[in-house]
This record gives structure tokens, sequence and C-alpha cells, in this order.
């Protein structure tokens, strides 16, 4: 695995915030990448979720996370689809390859890599899905994990 510190551009985003259950991910997916495609907004990177709570933590009722998609193009969002701008910042990150349920195993190696190097974590973790479970076995899935970081 291998990890690096990265310079992530500022980057405006389609997204929608949700509390609950995980198992609603797929249909929040599709509600903002279809109002992407609806809209015509030209699509710069893979979708990503962001968490800012784990279940190791809180009860799944109290889960508390954003889907979105960046974009390119003039966007003002729609029903639960809203529009901001990400800030560009530095990211601690690596890719893992496998079930997206196991990908949370490989945040402690970011964490001790962040402690080793001198940085701190600023932020919650995203991941960014590089690949579709619809095309692909779930083995062969690909996730970058990243954490907002700044040097210490």
């Amino acid at each position: 695995m291998e990890i690096e510190i990265k310079n992530i551009e500022e980057k405006k985003v389609a997204h929608v915030s949700a509390t609950g259950s995980y198992e609603q991910l797929p249909e929040l997916f599709g509600e903002v990448v279809g109002y992407v495609v609806k809209e015509e907004l030209d699509i710069i990177e893979p979708p990503y979720g962001t968490y800012f709570n784990s279940p190791m933590d809180v009860s799944t009722d109290k889960l508390q996370y954003e889907i979105g998609i960046a974009f390119t193009g003039d966007g003002d969002g729609e029903g639960r689809v809203k529009i901001k701008s990400i800030p560009a910042h530095q990211a601690v990150s690596t890719v893992y390859k496998g079930p997206y349920g196991q990908a949370a195993k490989i945040y402690q190696a970011l964490i001790e890599y962040t402690i080793k190097n001198d940085y701190s974590i600023v932020g919650p973790v995203t991941e960014i899905y590089l690949n579709n479970p619809m095309e692909v076995d779930e083995d062969e899935l690909l996730t970058e994990v990243r954490f907002p970081v700044k040097k210490s």
C-alpha cells in the first residue's frame, strides 16, 4: 500500500447530506449523479462519500455523511442536492482494493503515517469510489481514502 500526502485542488461539488443507515447510499449516489447528468454538468472526479462519524462510535440512526461528485459548469442545486466549493487542501491518501465495507481497515495506517510525518488530521475521512460496483467484482473495487491534513 502506497501512502502519500497529496495536494487537492479547489472544486465545486453537488452533494446530499444524510443521517442514518448506509443502506441509503445507492439511492443518494443516484440522486447526485442524476442531478449532474440532468443539468449537463461535466463530472471531473468519481463520486465520493465523506463520513463525519463512525458506526463504531454511534448507532446506525445517528450516522452522518455526505455523498457528492465534483463538476464544472453552472449548477444551483435542486431538492436535497446542494452545491458548494471544497477549498484546496492537503490530504494523506492511499488506494484500497476490495469490498467497500472493509476500506476502514486502512484508516489506522493513514493515521499512523500522518503522525510519523508530522501532520495533523484536520477533518473527516473521504472515500472516492474509483470504479463502479455494477461493472467489477467486489474484490476489484478501488477506493481512494483521504484524510485532510496540515503540517504540525
